[in-house]
């Protein structure tokens, strides 16, 4: 039985957030949640103002065991205009900064920071399989050079003698939000077929999984710098559409030519377009078992559930 701990998540109320706070409360753990907003608390869930003017947050945090770092602009919303980039790049900076300063302003320390991150750290490549042991590509693209930059400023975190962790998170499927609900989307319109040209790579994670990994990682104490939270069975996009499509009983015929998603949606067509072949790896060595490592495992599951 793990003993119960006290966990201050920032960007607690997105979809990652939410069900993170859920399964901690169950697990019988504290939870504070950073907010610009703070309310009256609700049972085992505080709320501590933070990125405010007035915000001392610090003050009220000397007696966290562990700190789930989330927050950030969405990558999702709206096309990457220049404007929608550069929130989404120093909203990551500012609350990674602003992270940074907290732990070490704090008396007692915590035992460990997560410091999100993404699978986008590792660019887009078709060939090469990356694990966290891999070499970091170049910074070839605006993901890439968001998710270095946000690990790099982590890092004080761990020269103060935290254990630091970096979740590197995949597409996550979940009917609550993110990618999931667009890409089935086409399906449930008998309009469903392949991206691009289909030989992309889908590094994707079951929302439950997602959420064991990050409890996997607060609790492991040999889990520090990057983590891959991925399943251990990518896809590419091709055969990602078809086990759509078998899930829900559609057909995967039509698809969407490269040029109509880079008219669509811009830069950010990236996203669908481009990705990377992710395993992984410690968490595999460290003994953690998934519950959905096969991709129509996940999604039967989110369709039964649904």
């Amino acid at each position: 039985m793990i003993h119960a701990m006290k966990i201050a998540i920032t960007g607690g109320t997105g979809m990652i957030g939410q069900a993170l706070t859920k399964r901690l409360l169950n697990e019988g753990h504290q939870i504070v949640i950073l907010t610009r907003s703070p309310k009256a608390a609700a049972g085992a869930v505080s709320y501590v103002e933070w990125l405010t003017d007035k915000a001392t947050p610090e003050q009220e945090l000397n007696d966290v065991d562990a700190f789930i770092h989330l927050a950030g602009a969405s990558i999702n919303e709206g096309r990457w205009t220049e404007e929608r980039k550069r929130v989404i790049l120093e909203s990551r900076i500012d609350s990674t900064k602003e992270l940074v300063r907290i732990v070490r302003a704090l008396d007692s320390k915590p035992d460990v920071v997560l410091s999100a991150s993404a699978v986008g750290i590792y660019g887009q490549d078709r060939h090469q399989t990356f694990t966290e042991e891999t070499a970091l590509p170049p910074t070839a693209d605006f993901l890439s050079h968001v998710c270095v930059a946000w690990e790099e400023l982590a890092q004080p975190i761990a020269e103060s003698g935290v254990r630091l962790v970096h979740p590197r998170i995949g597409v996550v499927l979940s009917t609550e939000g993110g990618a999931y609900p667009l890409m089935r989307l086409p399906y449930q319109l008998f309009g469903g077929g392949t991206m691009g040209d289909g030989k992309q790579w889908v590094s994707w994670v079951h929302i439950d999984d997602l959420v064991e990994m990050f409890l996997f990682a607060l609790t492991t104490a040999s889990v520090e710098g990057p983590l891959n939270i991925t399943a251990p069975h990518p896809e590419t996009m091709r055969r990602f559409g078809q086990t759509i499509g078998k899930v829900l009983h559609r057909p995967h015929w039509l698809p969407a030519p490269r040029f109509a998603l880079e008219l669509a949606l811009g830069e950010k067509s990236v996203i669908v377009l481009e990705g990377a072949r992710v395993i992984p790896k410690k968490a595999l060595e460290n003994g953690y078992k998934f519950r959905y490592a096969e991709l129509k495992d996940a999604l039967q599951n989110l369709e039964h559930t649904n």
